[in-house]
């Protein structure tokens, strides 16, 4: 189900006061593979209620590329929503999560393990409020940019 980032604040009031532990992480989505259903599946452990900060279609251009994203994000918010881990998906469109975290203040903020405490922006603001950071491995050679090099390589 898609929030609207309007009342996201509210929404995420809403679940602490029924005692629901808020995990929450972000990025592109762009075409779903292994690695990412595995990563949800992982950061969804942490908690009951699993948000997913979905970057818009412009965010992820300034992020990848104009040739991205390859998946409109109605389209990936709905391929989301239709995972058994993820409960919400909310768009953004910042470079970086920290604002939509400060609005929601997740209990638990997960991100991939190519990131550290140190690298990672949105790591002081869950900090600060109390809430805390977990990193997940990333599966090997599983990602959309080693997906789309797979099929150009094959159409050639």
């Amino acid at each position: 189900m898609i929030i609207d980032r309007k009342n996201s604040a509210q929404f995420c009031d809403e679940l602490r006061r029924k005692n629901k532990k808020i995990v929450f992480t972000n990025g592109c989505f762009d075409i779903i593979h292994a690695g990412h259903v595995r990563y949800l599946t992982a950061a969804k452990n942490f908690g009951d209620i699993l948000i997913v900060g979905l970057n818009t279609d412009e965010s992820v251009r300034r992020l990848k590329g104009n040739s991205r994203p390859i998946n409109n994000q109605n389209d990936r918010a709905e391929v989301l929503s239709g995972l058994k881990a993820v409960d919400y998906v909310i768009f953004f469109g910042e470079a970086t999560a920290e604002q939509l975290i400060s609005e929601i203040k997740p209990d638990i903020y997960v991100k991939g393990g190519d990131y550290t405490l140190k690298t990672l922006p949105e790591a002081k603001i869950v900090q600060n409020y109390g809430g805390r950071v977990e990193f997940i491995n990333l599966v090997a050679g599983k990602s959309t940019t080693n997906l789309i090099e797979k099929i150009l390589t094959r159409l050639k």
